[in-house]
């Protein structure tokens, strides 16, 4: 039992790192929009330094990042990165808005007249020499084996028109899916 026990020091290259993670973290949350700021968990002496941040250009941002990071001791790191991973994330509305528009688009493109009729029935702003132009071009491109550019142009435009919809018309009120296709 001669053995001295000797106090465990940290590893300089783990701390370094955990420091230059800390740092990435400060600079996230600066950042950061206001809104997407407020539904982080931080203390109010954190958020009135990340708000300083923000201000800052060269020599004080960089001091200001070293502060943040210093104040990242007092927080809860993981619940900020949690929070920081999910608003980066697309929401699953967004997602499904986003798979609806292109099955509208393929089946549009396959020549689906009824979606087309309720499409135009369901938003009068469609123009529909141009929607109808639009399919036509990515159709024949299709078939041609060529850039999908009309298909593009197609999504494009059903996005436009999905974005200048008011609330109360929503695109949910169309079919999802084509139940009549057989496979």
């Amino acid at each position: 039992m001669s053995e001295k026990e000797y106090a465990i020091r940290p590893n300089k290259t783990e701390l370094k790192r955990e420091i230059k993670v800390l740092n990435q973290l400060g600079k996230e949350l600066i950042e950061m929009p206001a809104s997407a700021l407020k539904k982080v968990p931080l203390t109010d002496e954190m958020r009135q330094a990340v708000k300083d941040g923000q201000r800052f250009r060269r020599g004080a941002y960089q001091r200001q990042l070293r502060r943040i990071a210093s104040l990242m001791a007092y927080e809860d790191v993981e619940a900020i990165q949690s929070e920081i991973d999910r608003q980066k994330q697309p929401s699953k509305q967004q997602t499904a808005e986003l798979h609806q528009l292109e099955q509208w688009r393929d089946r549009l493109i396959s020549g689906d007249d009824k979606l087309l009729t309720e499409l135009i029935d369901q938003f009068p702003v469609i123009n529909r020499q141009h929607i109808r132009q639009l399919v036509r071009n990515a159709a024949q491109e299709q078939t041609h084996d060529k850039p999908p550019k009309s298909a593009r142009l197609l999504f494009k435009y059903l996005s436009e028109i999905k974005r200048t919809t008011p609330d109360d018309q929503e695109l949910s009120k169309l079919p999802l899916s084509d139940n009549s296709r057989g496979g």
